[in-house]
C-alpha cells in the first residue's frame, strides 16, 4: 500500500519529454512537469487538492479516482502532505491503460492503486501575486545601473526630532521613487519575467557536450531546456536576449517547435550563429537528430 512519487521525470527520460510536449496547446509558461506515480496495489497519498490544473493519464495498471468539490479545506494535522480532513466524492471512476482524467484547479481527488500501477500527471505553474513580486522585485533590483546604485539616500537639513522613532516623510518618499524607477522602464519588467519563468529549477543542470555540436546540420534544444519570447526579447534558461526581423521570426520557431532544420539554421545572421554556438557549448542545444 505505498506509492512512490518521481517529479520531473520529463527531465530525465525522452518518453516523458515527449509526453509532455503532447499538451503545448497550453503555453509553456504554464506548463511545469510531468510527474510519475508509481504504487503498489492499495496505494495512494490521500484525499488532496491542487491549486493549478492537472491532467492524470494512466500508463500502467489500473487506478480507481474519486473526486469531488472541496467544500471543506480543512487538513490533517500532523502529517507531510496537505490531506483533506473532510473528502465527499461526486465522481468515481477506474483508469485503465491510457485512460486520462481533467482536474480543475482545487477539485478534491483521491487515487487508489488497483494492483500495481503507475500514473502519469501533467502539472501546470500557478504562482501567486506574493511569489511574482518577489520574484520579479529581485530581478529588478538586480538590473538597477550602476549609477543608480550609487545614489544613496540623504537627510541633509533634517533638524534635530523630538519623535526620532518616527519614519522621516523624505525617507518614506525615497522608498517610493525607488519602486518607482524600478518600474518604470517596461521593458525591464518584461525582461525580469521572461528571465524567471525560462529559470531552470535548482536540481537541473547541463553538462558541456565532448565535441562541438554541428548545428549547420540542425538542431534540437536540449529537453532541459526552456525557452519562451516576447515582442522584443528572447529568453532561454533565465538569460534574455534582443532579436528582430529574421533572427527574431527564426528563434521563435525555435521556441515554438524546439527544432530547427539546416534550411532555418543558415538563413540567421552571424551574430544570432554565434549565440547558438555559445548556447551549444553551455548544452542548452544539441545537434538535430538524422
Amino acid at each position: 500500500g505505498w506509492t512512490l512519487l518521481v517529479q520531473g521525470l520529463d527531465l530525465h527520460l525522452q518518453a516523458a519529454h515527449e509526453l509532455l510536449q503532447r499538451f503545448r496547446f497550453v503555453p509553456d509558461a504554464r506548463l511545469d512537469d510531468l510527474m510519475l506515480s508509481y504504487a503498489s496495489d492499495g496505494g495512494g497519498v490521500g484525499p488532496h487538492l491542487d491549486s493549478y490544473d492537472v491532467f492524470l493519464i494512466q500508463v500502467h495498471g489500473r487506478r480507481r479516482w474519486r473526486i469531488g468539490r472541496a467544500r471543506d479545506r480543512s487538513f490533517v494535522d500532523g502529517l507531510p502532505l496537505k490531506i483533506l480532513r473532510q473528502f465527499e466524492p461526486e465522481h468515481d471512476w477506474v483508469l485503465e491503460p491510457g485512460d486520462m482524467l481533467y482536474l480543475p484547479p482545487q477539485w478534491a481527488h483521491d487515487g487508489v492503486a488497483v494492483g500495481e500501477c503507475m500514473t502519469a500527471s501533467v502539472g501546470f505553474r500557478a504562482p501567486g501575486p506574493a511569489e511574482v513580486a518577489r520574484e520579479l522585485l529581485s530581478r529588478l533590483a538586480e538590473a538597477i545601473e550602476p549609477a543608480a546604485q550609487e545614489r544613496l539616500y540623504g537627510d541633509a537639513g533634517q533638524p534635530a526630532t523630538a519623535a526620532p522613532g518616527a519614519i522621516p516623510q523624505a525617507l518614506q518618499a525615497f522608498a517610493a521613487d525607488t519602486l518607482q524607477q524600478a518600474l518604470r522602464d517596461p521593458q525591464a519588467l518584461a525582461c525580469a519575467l521572461g528571465e524567471w519563468l525560462t529559470e531552470p529549477k535548482l536540481h537541473v543542470w547541463f553538462d558541456a557536450p565532448q565535441r562541438p555540436a554541428a548545428l549547420a546540420d540542425g538542431l534540437v534544444l536540449d529537453r532541459r531546456t526552456r525557452m519562451m519570447y516576447d515582442a522584443r526579447h528572447v529568453f532561454i534558461n533565465g538569460e534574455s536576449f534582443r532579436a528582430g526581423g529574421r533572427d527574431a521570426r527564426l528563434l521563435h520557431q525555435l521556441s515554438d517547435r524546439r527544432c530547427l532544420q539546416a534550411a532555418e539554421v543558415a538563413q540567421l545572421s552571424a551574430e544570432a550563429r554565434a549565440t547558438l554556438d555559445d548556447w551549444a557549448r553551455a548544452g542548452w542545444v544539441q545537434e538535430l537528430p538524422a
